[in-house]
C-alpha cells in the first residue's frame, strides 16, 4: 500500500499542474494574437526562418516564454521586440494566446 501512495501523489500533481495551464480561452487568444501574425504567421507558421513556429507549441512553454519576455528576464535573439509586445499582455492575454497557438497543428 505504501508503494502506491507516492505514485498516486505524483500523478495527481501532474494532472493538477496541467490543468493550471489549460485555462486559456482559444477564441480570445486568436483575437489577441493577431499582431503575432506579422512574424509568426496567421496560423502560427512563421513567415521567415528567423522566427519560431508557434503552432502546436507546448502551452506551458508559451506561457513561461511570454511571461519571461514581459518581465524582461528572457533575453537574446529578437527579445527586444518580444519584450515590447509582451509588455502589453495581461496574464489572461498570455494564457489565451498560449491556448490558441498550442491548439493549432
Amino acid at each position: 500500500m505504501k508503494n502506491l501512495v507516492l505514485p498516486l501523489i505524483a500523478i495527481t500533481a501532474l494532472f493538477s499542474a496541467n490543468a493550471t495551464f489549460a485555462a486559456g480561452d482559444i477564441a480570445a487568444g486568436k483575437v489577441t494574437s493577431a499582431i503575432c501574425a506579422t512574424c509568426h504567421g496567421a496560423n502560427g507558421i512563421a513567415i521567415a526562418p528567423m522566427y519560431p513556429n508557434l503552432a502546436g507549441q507546448n502551452e506551458a512553454y508559451l506561457i513561461s516564454a511570454l511571461q519571461g519576455y514581459r518581465s524582461k528576464e528572457r533575453n537574446g535573439g529578437m527579445s527586444a521586440i518580444m519584450q515590447m509586445q509582451a509588455a502589453n499582455l495581461s496574464d489572461a492575454d498570455i494564457e489565451n494566446v498560449a491556448a490558441y497557438f498550442s491548439s493549432l497543428k
